[in-house]
């Protein structure tokens, strides 16, 4: 329980900034998704247009400090490989 009020209004935007941090990463975790769905189906145009979609959503992600740099790498990576990886 804070004990000033501007303790009691940082708890406040913190709340906040989490929910909006939140929303935020399920969008990112979506678009990884639908990325991960194409590469399933086979389907290399779905695939690499979701692929162009999913990146800058995971640089924004990036850029905001939501998530670290080396972990927006590893997931562009990962999934620019299963993108390539699709026979034609």
């Amino acid at each position: 329980m804070a004990n000033t009020k501007s303790a009691e209004k940082a708890a406040r935007q913190a709340e906040k900034h989490r929910a909006h941090n939140v929303t935020l990463r399920s969008r990112m975790r979506s678009a990884i998704r639908k990325v991960n769905d194409a590469v399933t189906k086979g389907s290399k145009d779905d695939a690499q247009s979701s692929y162009r979609a999913a990146v800058p959503l995971i640089d924004t992600l990036v850029n905001k400090r939501i998530i670290h740099r080396n972990q927006a790498d590893r997931h562009k990576s990962r999934l620019a490989a299963r993108v390539k990886a699709i026979s034609t």
